[in-house]
């Protein structure tokens, strides 16, 4: 069973239930002199229920899902900007950043825009320049953001060179047709909804400050 399950004693509760049950009854049968009929009904009922407790018990440490596993990702912590950016863009690249980091599942995140990398946040990658690949040009084509959920199973997954090589779970989020975000976790299947709105939101908004400042 999983450590970092914060409800195993939960799932746990109706075999422990079940077993106390059932060496109860065990324990009263052998104290009791003289059985009666009603005893026997009642010992046979509770033996049932015991069982059924405990099948409960079990059967909900197969069918409860563990929480992914979350790994350590290589590389160093730190923020690069594109210097010959304005100090107002670079702001609004930081607090955008800094809000998907905080707020979602992001230990990684790449902006890149024009064919250059605005921005790389949290644990940086190897390769500071990004080659869009089948998979990010797909998403730049439709204007619809790539999830993929756990990045092993893909075999398109060496295209992020850019990003720390143990990088569970990638979202590919568009910045228009222009550019896009790459964002990514230190565990499979780890964005929520919840995330995935966010990201859209924060999206939008870098667009439309990105389309102001590349139309001057």
């Amino acid at each position: 069973m999983n450590k970092s399950d914060p409800n195993r004693l939960l799932r746990l509760l109706p075999v422990f239930a079940g077993s106390l049950g059932g060496v109860l009854l065990l324990v009263n049968r052998t104290f009791t002199l003289e059985l009666t009929n009603s005893q026997t009904r009642s010992d046979v009922l509770g033996v049932i229920l015991s069982g059924l407790l405990i099948l409960i018990g079990l059967l909900w440490q197969q069918v409860q899902a563990r929480p992914p596993e979350a790994v350590l990702l290589d590389g160093s912590e730190g923020m690069e900007l594109l210097p010959e950016l304005p100090d107002a863009l670079k702001i609004e690249l930081a607090w955008a950043s800094h809000l998907l980091l905080k707020n979602t599942a992001t230990k990684t995140l790449v902006i890149y825009y024009q064919g250059k990398v605005l921005l790389r946040r949290g644990i940086l990658g190897p390769n500071p320049q990004v080659q869009p690949g089948p998979i990010l040009q797909r998403a730049l084509q439709t204007e619809q953001p790539v999830y993929l959920v756990s990045l092993k199973l893909y075999p398109g997954r060496f295209e992020f060179d850019y990003l720390p090589h143990n990088t569970q779970g990638v979202i590919c989020q568009p910045l228009g047709k222009q550019g896009m975000m790459i964002l990514g976790a230190n565990a499979p299947r780890s964005y929520t909804k919840q995330d995935e709105t966010w990201i859209e939101g924060i999206a939008e908004k870098l667009n439309n400050s990105l389309l102001d400042y590349y139309a001057l």
